[in-house]
């Protein structure tokens, strides 16, 4: 069985949705839980405290937390609030963020700035603070999110796709400088019918795609059996898969002497093309080995 006794994890944007949903899961199984959100319901009360509320009556342990995960205060607060609650800080899931659809070519400026800031600055502000915490205790599972928006494109999206992608990116990095030290990072690419993506799926979709679907495969990656690091998990209506960015066999030009004319490329840009016989790199330091001289090219 999975439980978190004795373990507490925070949980951004955890006032309504698939954070929410996180939240009372891990608060269930065990876990103190920090739940912080920046929202208010409709008759103006705090969604943090509403989600507190749920979890202490169903006997569990949590506290509310209401900073904006877009400033490093903010983050450090957050963790220091687990500190000063529980005493320490095992588990982080980075979900909170925001849209603001528009296509490109009509998109303000604000509106690239707000969801990058949130989503990728966001990230940032939150895990540097939690991992120095989580690097004293040298243990630690950190779960970031991403979005298929990022990862395959969605039309009026390329705000949130971008801040997607760097989270990705920011992960990579993260997987190579904290495995020492007990902690494992990974990403989620969560599908659901929440409050922030109203009006966004038909409802025949909508109806498929509840957000509780997501939290068994990230309640795993937070748990002591885990034991993945640096991975990219797609998700959606029950539906769980490992995505990764791979590159296909690819061509070797030249002797890593000479020059290499672009009508060389054209001549062979069908195979440069071609995805098969894929590899997945863990380091990009792998890559550099990879321009060896082929006889006769």
């Amino acid at each position: 069985m999975i439980d978190f006794q004795d373990q507490t994890a925070l949980v951004t944007g955890a006032g309504a949705g698939i954070g929410r949903a996180y939240a009372l899961e891990l608060a269930r199984r065990g876990a103190s839980v920090v739940v912080n959100d920046i929202g208010r319901t409709q008759d103006g009360r705090s969604c943090a405290d509403a989600v507190v509320g749920e979890i202490r009556a169903a006997g569990g342990q949590a506290v509310a937390s209401l900073e904006s995960v877009d400033t490093l205060t903010g983050g450090r607060q957050m963790v220091q609030t687990a500190l000063n609650r529980f005493g320490r800080l095992d588990i982080l899931v980075n979900n909170a963020g925001i849209l603001r659809d528009r296509t490109f070519m009509k998109m303000t400026e604000d509106e690239w700035d707000d969801v990058i800031r949130v989503h990728l600055k966001g990230a940032f502000c939150v895990t540097q603070p939690a991992l120095q915490q989580m690097k004293q205790q040298q243990y630690g599972r950190v779960v970031f999110t991403a979005s298929t928006s990022g990862m395959y494109g969605n039309f009026g999206q390329a705000n949130y796709g971008a801040a997607k992608m760097g989270i990705i990116g920011l992960m990579n990095t993260l997987k190579l400088e904290v495995s020492r030290y007990g902690i494992l990072v990974n990403t989620v690419a969560p599908n659901a019918d929440t409050g922030m993506t109203a009006g966004v799926f038909p409802d025949d979709v909508a109806r498929r795609i509840k957000p509780g679907f997501n939290v068994p495969l990230v309640v795993y990656l937070c748990s002591r059996h885990n034991r993945i690091s640096g991975k990219v998990f797609t998700m959606s209506a029950g539906w769980f898969a490992r995505s990764a960015t791979v590159s296909g066999k690819g061509v070797c030009i030249g002797d890593t002497q000479r020059d290499i004319a672009a009508e060389e490329i054209q001549d062979r840009i069908d195979e440069i093309c071609t995805i098969d016989q894929v590899r997945e790199f863990e380091a990009c330091g792998e890559i550099y080995s990879l321009g060896q001289p082929l006889t006769g090219r």
